[in-house]
């Protein structure tokens, strides 16, 4: 079984807040590829250096779980360009883990 964080931006690059209708869609989105997700609400704070200046940024997180990794790669490899234009960010971390399901 595989598990999938998206680590959802807060605000725009200029600092204004996504809409909550943005990340609501993209719920939808998630839950009917895969059935559910789950959210944490709580805001995260992500931080990262390029060069000699460090950045921030305002994170929640959806989780996925699946039993077809192929399906879920392609999936949420072809969802991230759309994320990156939808939410105007450079970058969307999604990351994957293998678990087990006791």
């Amino acid at each position: 079984m595989k598990e999938y964080d998206i680590f959802v931006p807060s605000t725009f690059n200029d600092g204004q807040p996504i809409p909550a209708e943005k990340l609501t869609a993209l719920k939808l989105i998630l839950v009917k590829q895969f059935g559910g997700l789950t959210y944490f609400p709580q805001e995260n704070e992500g931080l990262w250096k390029i060069g000699r200046t460090t950045f921030g940024d305002r994170i929640t997180i959806l989780r996925v779980l699946t039993e077809d990794e192929s399906e879920a790669d392609l999936f949420l490899c072809n969802l991230k360009p759309e994320l990156l234009k939808e939410f105007g960010q450079e970058e969307v971390l999604i990351v994957s883990r293998d678990v087990q399901r006791l």
